[in-house]
């Protein structure tokens, strides 16, 4: 395997990871009077003390680069808007949107990212990346336009959320990218993540009344696996393929995200699968081994 290709597997995976977000917040939604922050909160909460063990253990085997003082302000900024703001529009918007269209709106974010990175970075953007994006974006198109996923009741207000959250996200991924080159995939990772614990934890202690050792057993399993699968993990997969691919090509692989979010949705949330949206999510997987096989 290339180190391009691992690069390719890494973040796919980190995507479908992320994706699985979208299912376990739908399931809790559908099945418990759960709102967006305690969720949130439980997802955090529950993935903080593992940031916190890993970052130590680095730390005393002298892995942990010492951060400039500029460095830690803005890496707490970043993280104010990558986990932090993003993940707290995505709860909100999921409450008014089905998974599939949630995906779809939220992977515009791969163009911001390369736009970004060419405007702000100077980074140049390949043909081969140029062409890729562009088949991709064909892809989650069709698979857009498709008439039962536009159905949704407050789709406006929920389209709102989620595409804020993209535009959050991809500002995230384009500088994170800069910190991950300078400290490492996953020191960055870890502190951006304890960063954006501590925010979303303060959040709820200002604005929510739950009770937070008061909930069904159930509204705890799906926060352990949002902390697990689709915090902890796919996180250290994404910023390790970003450090190999770099921001732009990292975000156009993981387009596989909607196609991973609309086959899930099918299975565990009955959600309709139409042969247009496995044709645009043909097009989006074409895409993504075209990334893979640049040399």
């Amino acid at each position: 395997m290339s180190k391009n290709q691992k690069g390719v597997l890494l973040i796919a995976i980190g995507a479908i990871c992320f994706s699985a977000k979208a299912i376990f917040i739908k399931l809790a939604y559908k099945q418990f009077d759960v709102d967006d922050l305690t969720l949130l909160t439980l997802r955090f909460g529950m993935a903080l003390p593992v940031f916190i063990l890993i970052t130590f253990w680095n730390y005393s085997k002298g892995k942990m680069k010492a951060i400039e003082k500029r460095d830690i302000g803005w890496i707490a900024f970043l993280a104010m808007l990558g986990y932090y703001l993003a993940s707290w529009l995505d709860f909100k918007g999921l409450q008014y949107i089905s998974a599939g269209i949630e995906r779809i709106i939220l992977f515009i974010y791969p163009s911001f990212v390369v736009i970004f990175s060419r405007i702000f970075l100077k980074k140049t953007i390949s043909r081969t990346a140029v062409i890729a994006l562009a088949i991709t974006y064909f892809g989650i198109i069709i698979i857009g336009l498709d008439p039962h996923l536009l159905e949704a009741k407050n789709l406006l207000k929920g389209a709102v959320f989620i595409l804020i959250s993209a535009l959050t996200y991809s500002v995230y991924l384009t500088f994170g990218s800069e910190m991950i080159n300078k400290y490492g995939s996953v020191n960055f990772n870890c502190i951006a993540m304890i960063f954006s614990s501590a925010y979303v934890l303060i959040h709820y202690a200002v604005f929510s009344e739950v009770d937070l050792l008061n909930l069904p057993t159930g509204v705890y399993i799906y926060g352990f696996l949002l902390a697990m699968a689709s915090t902890i993990i796919p996180t250290f997969l994404v910023m390790e393929g970003i450090r190999i691919l770099g921001a732009g090509q990292g975000a156009v692989v993981s387009s596989i995200g909607p196609v991973s979010t609309i086959v899930m949705g099918y299975y565990f949330l009955g959600e309709a699968l139409s042969f247009q949206e496995m044709a645009g999510s043909a097009l989006v997987l074409g895409g993504i081994l075209l990334i893979g096989k640049k040399k």
